[in-house]
């Protein structure tokens, strides 16, 4: 294997790993979202809950929401109750985890993804007193000049639990 080739193949497999505790062996990295919300907000909480599930850290501000929309470029009419950070991305809303992972997979050029209001059904927004009850929503795509395009859209009987 030529020099160049063998680099690339170590740069591949060493990205987003880091030494375990304790020893040799490797761990990978979880992403980190930083979160601003309401402090008195549940379904802010149920939403880190559903990012810390699914493998994601989070460092959660309870103030600074509109304030770090507006500084992150996402429009303020696809606003929600939280805002996060991400990879060098924006997440506005319920974006399901699954979402996230694939927009820091994908590294698609834009400000990031946002579900605006606030969608029943949407991670943080599915808990036993919306019963079984699943809105349609879109997960959008928002790209650099504030315009949107459709990432995922999600039917009143499709699942976000991942």
């Amino acid at each position: 294997m030529q020099k160049r080739s063998f680099l690339k193949v170590l740069a591949v497999f060493f990205a987003g790993t880091q030494l375990a505790p304790g020893g040799g062996a490797f761990a990978t990295t979880r992403p980190v979202v930083e979160v601003w919300k309401d402090p008195d907000c549940g379904c802010c909480k149920d939403w880190v809950k559903h990012l810390e599930d699914s493998g994601f850290d989070v460092t959660a501000h309870d103030s600074g929401n509109t304030t770090a929309r507006a500084r992150l470029g996402i429009p303020a009419k696809l606003g929600s109750c939280h805002t996060g950070q991400v990879g060098g991305y924006a997440v506005e809303g319920h974006v399901p985890a699954r979402d996230i992972q694939r927009l820091l997979t994908e590294r698609p050029k834009a400000v990031g993804l946002a579900v605006p209001a606030m969608p029943v059904g949407s991670p943080g927004m599915d808990g036993a007193v919306y019963g079984k009850r699943k809105d349609a929503y879109d997960v959008l795509l928002v790209k650099v000049d504030g315009s949107t395009s459709i990432f995922k859209s999600y039917s009143s009987k499709s699942s976000t639990a991942s």
